[in-house]
């Protein structure tokens, strides 16, 4: 009988069947598959069959999806497409090299839409408009090469695929996807998210180690190691997917690692993430729709800046293919796993040949222009070699870089930087020290709130996250958490900004128990009467040693501006809450039943943060009710108008 591979291979140059091929993280096979193409408007609609035997489905996932979670993304027609496996094969690696065409499929006309002086210029602005103004720590700007091919789109994935199988190493998965106007062909590093019996894993990559010529050395490997950019970058992400993982974890994430993932021309750094949920596989790929490490942080903001930056869609680049596999137990239930790779390192082509591979670089407040370009050549140039489509060395000699003196102890030193909180597993207390406590976190367009939300419960509080367009009621729960957010909190225009001083003026005018973080902290420090300034170097994804009333705590931070005091002022001017801060930009502000600190407490940069939160609550709730504590006569709402008290 003829193997369905074959029979794919001989198809491909006219009218092909569908199809995937697939070779899974240092598998020794590579799984086949054909089927029915159905595409659907949302992601609750790909159609996983529970009740007959279960149907394995292939679901090729665009970034425009992103709009499901009610965030900006252009809307490129880009089609949520899944394939309905109707019949799958395994094949070995070195059948599937026997197999596959070994044809060179040539390019035309191949180059990047913007140049280099262009995407520099894009990169001066996003660290200068948007890093520099607060609306974010990091963010990813992609370019793209295009090109066209006068093969058959079928045909031409199945060959770069053969030319992959031969050239990459150490990718997540290997695959060529097939399917009516749209093509897929690629070597992606990096998993976004998998679910196999209940346990989350997420995998965070960034930091890229580009390999000499000559072949990667220990000295190489060890300098960009200690590289804090890179670390960093790192670190940054890691933030970012575990708030993902405190929204759909009950439980947190836990960090494992870090790892030093080894490809053929590049290495980079990354930790693996894991929690258990109990949440529909596709509502777990809905709520992490996309990873950090090829939008930016937070999130929401890093949408709206790629639609600021970027011209047109994304297409199918820095989305991910799901694959959801069915099984079946020994009494005919059926269940599904997940496993979802982000779609970078990928070649698309359309249905009249045309061919596009996009490239990120992650921006973040130490890039240089000229850096990140090179980093989108980099990054770009290596899958078109791997595909044969540019010229290339051969790769340099293997390494195995994991095994060099030094690296071992380099890796592990970076935990020395992190928050034990997120490194142990995450047993809860038996006598939490805030039990029978209710908090409601408010979310300010930044999910570290979900970080803070999962520490407020660890602690014993029952917590609540709500967005602050959702607030309606925050006079009830014993304590409010202000989020986190991006933005200048001197804004007059934002709405967002005018709804969260105004929910924070009425709990104050409440009297009632009240925490504020970062961006929060800074609005109550502007109604406190202190000046906001933007810092000469902004703070985002850094670790600092900070006072925070006599006690010094190593917190991260995540802030482009700052409140300010005068040297030698105890208080501020209006709401006589105590000052804490160093060099005079103030790190905490305290009252009788308010807190606020600009330091990120629940951020996997903040060692001493779970210690600070608990310290902060105990003060707030133990205190007498918040408006007793203000000056007698003080009008908040005049306050919040701008008029003298």
């Amino acid at each position: 009988m003829t193997s369905l591979l074959t029979r794919i291979v001989n198809s491909s140059t006219e009218a092909s069947l569908p199809f995937a091929v697939i070779r899974r993280q240092q598998s020794d096979v590579v799984d086949v598959l054909t089927g029915d193409i159905v595409d659907v408007e949302n992601l609750a609609d790909i159609p996983l069959d529970w009740t007959s035997g279960g149907q394995d489905v292939l679901t090729m996932v665009p970034f425009r999806q992103v709009r499901e979670r009610g965030f900006m993304a252009t809307d490129d027609g880009a089609p949520l497409r899944c394939l309905l496996v109707t019949e799958r094969e395994t094949v070995t690696i070195a059948e599937a090299l026997a197999i596959l065409p070994a044809n060179t499929v040539p390019i035309e006309s191949l180059g990047f839409e913007t140049s280099d002086a262009d995407y520099a210029g894009i990169v001066r602005r996003v660290i200068d408009e948007e890093i520099g103004q607060g609306e974010g720590a990091n963010f990813v700007i992609r370019r793209s090469f295009r090109g066209g091919i006068e093969a058959s789109p079928a045909f031409a994935v199945l060959a770069w695929m053969r030319a992959l199988l031969l050239a990459e190493q150490g990718a997540y998965w290997t695959f060529a996807v097939h399917s009516p106007g749209h093509s897929l062909v690629g070597a992606t590093p990096e998993r976004h998210v998998s679910v196999k019996d209940g346990m989350v894993t997420m995998n965070p990559i960034s930091g890229t180690y580009r390999h000499p010529g000559a072949g990667p050395t220990a000295e190489g490997v060890l300098g960009f190691l200690s590289d804090i950019k890179e670390s960093g970058e790192l670190f940054m992400v890691v933030d970012e997917e575990l708030k993902m993982m405190s929204a759909i974890c009950p439980d947190g994430g836990r960090i494992l690692g870090p790892y030093l993932k080894q490809m053929s021309r590049l290495s980079h750094t990354e930790y693996l993430l894991e929690g258990r949920t109990g949440l529909d596989l596709r509502e777990v790929l809905r709520a992490t729709m996309f990873a950090p490490t090829v939008t930016g942080s937070p999130m929401e903001n890093a949408c709206s800046v790629i639609e600021r930056h970027e011209e047109g869609g994304r297409g199918y680049y820095s989305g991910v293919l799901a694959f959801f596999e069915s099984r079946m137990d020994g009494n005919g239930c059926v269940s599904y796993e997940l496993d979802a790779p982000i779609l970078i390192r990928t070649a698309h082509v359309d249905g009249t040949g045309a061919v596009t591979v996009s490239a990120g670089a992650t921006l973040v407040r130490l890039s240089t222009p000229e850096g990140e370009a090179a980093e989108t050549h980099a990054k770009a140039s290596g899958i078109l070699s791997a595909l044969g489509l540019l010229p290339s060395t051969p790769a340099p000699p293997a390494v195995d870089l994991n095994s060099l003196p030094g690296v071992a102890e380099a890796l592990l030193d970076r935990n020395s930087q992190l928050a034990p909180f997120w490194i142990r597993p995450q047993g809860w207390e038996q006598h939490p020290p805030l039990a029978g406590k209710t908090a409601l976190v408010i979310d300010c367009e930044d999910q570290f709130t979900e970080m803070l939300a999962h520490q407020l419960r660890h602690l014993g509080m029952e917590t609540t996250v709500v967005r602050w367009d959702a607030a309606v009621d925050i006079s009830t729960a014993d304590l409010v958490v202000f989020g986190p957010g991006p933005g200048d909190p001197r804004s007059d225009t934002s709405r967002r900004l005018a709804t969260v001083r105004t929910l924070m003026l009425a709990r104050l005018e409440a009297g009632r128990p009240l925490l504020a973080v970062c961006l929060s902290h800074q609005l109550l420090s502007i109604l406190a009467g202190l000046p906001v300034e933007a810092l000469p170097t902004p703070r985002q994804g850094t670790r600092l040693d900070a006072d925070v009333f006599g006690t010094r705590a190593s917190l991260g931070f995540y802030n482009t501006f700052a409140a300010m005091a005068e040297p030698g002022q105890l208080a501020t001017p209006r709401l006589n809450l105590e000052i804490s801060a160093d060099n005079g930009i103030v790190n905490a502000l305290r009252g009788e039943g308010v807190a606020s600190i600009q330091g990120h407490l629940e951020s996997v940069l903040s060692t001493d943060g779970l210690a600070t939160l608990e310290r902060l609550i105990r003060s707030v709730l133990s205190g007498p009710a918040a408006g007793q504590s203000f000056a007698e006569g003080l009008s908040l709402r005049r306050l919040a108008a701008g008029q003298p008290s």
